[in-house]
This record gives C-alpha cells, structure tokens and sequence, in this order.
C-alpha cells in the first residue's frame, strides 16, 4: 500500500491534506446510520393525480359556461334576424314564432293564444340580452 493511500474507513481530504469528517455533511463512521432516500414515487402519484383532477374540474367548469354562452349567442342573433315592428321593453316575454316560408318573427302573442309554430319564449334582461323561458 502506497504512503499517501489512507484506509476507506479514515476521511482524508487530499487537496487541503487534512483529516476533515467532522465537516462532512453527511455521516461518515462505519457506525453511522444508513443514508437512504425517501420513496417520493407515492407522493408524485398522489399530487399529479390532484392536479389532473384540478384542471379537469376548472376545465369542465369553463366548457360549461362557453357552452352556456355560445347557446345565448344563438338565441340573441336568433332573436335579432327575426322580424318585428316594434321596440321590446326591457323585462318583458316576448314570443318567436316561425312562418311557414321559413322566417322567423317576434311577437307579445303567447303561444296558448294562436296558432302560429312557436320556437319559444324569451325574457329581455336588463342587459338587453335574450334569456330563453
């Protein structure tokens, strides 16, 4: 065995030539307890499937109400290239019908009281959009 070659049990740091296991961040005797990592595979399971809930969830939740407001589109431009001669009050039911060559109107005639093809019953909102009834 060479002069310079230490035992592996002895911590000897041959570029400062000193003895230094004290400094060591970790336990270096034959005694010391046994370093192991934790098992982090169980935790990255558990948050990885938090967060595909999570953006599940937020994304449910923003489809619905993109669904909610393309369906609102659809009824106001609906409302809006029909036919009518008057001015709607704001926070009244107005009724849309369809005539038989395919145009659309509005009218304050509920559909128990004609016999026109209703397409449904709207409420003018404060914000001047339509809400189906």
């Amino acid at each position: 065995m060479p002069e310079d070659k230490k035992p592996d049990n002895v911590v000897f740091n041959p570029e400062t030539q000193k003895y230094d296991a004290a400094l060591k961040p970790y336990a270096t005797s034959v005694g010391a307890p046994v370093i192991t990592t934790p098992d982090t595979i169980t935790w990255k399971n558990r948050s990885i499937n938090k967060i595909n809930h999570k953006v599940e969830a937020k994304y449910l939740e923003l489809k619905a109400e993109y669904d909610k407001m393309m369906q609102e589109f659809e009824y106001n431009k609906l409302i809006f290239n029909s036919k009518f001669t008057f001015e709607p009050i704001i926070g009244e039911v107005y009724h849309l019908y369809k005539r038989e060559n395919e145009e659309s109107f509005l009218s304050i005639i509920a559909p128990e009281q004609c016999n026109f093809n209703p397409l449904g019953s709207f409420y003018l909102n404060a914000d001047q959009i339509w809400e189906k009834i």
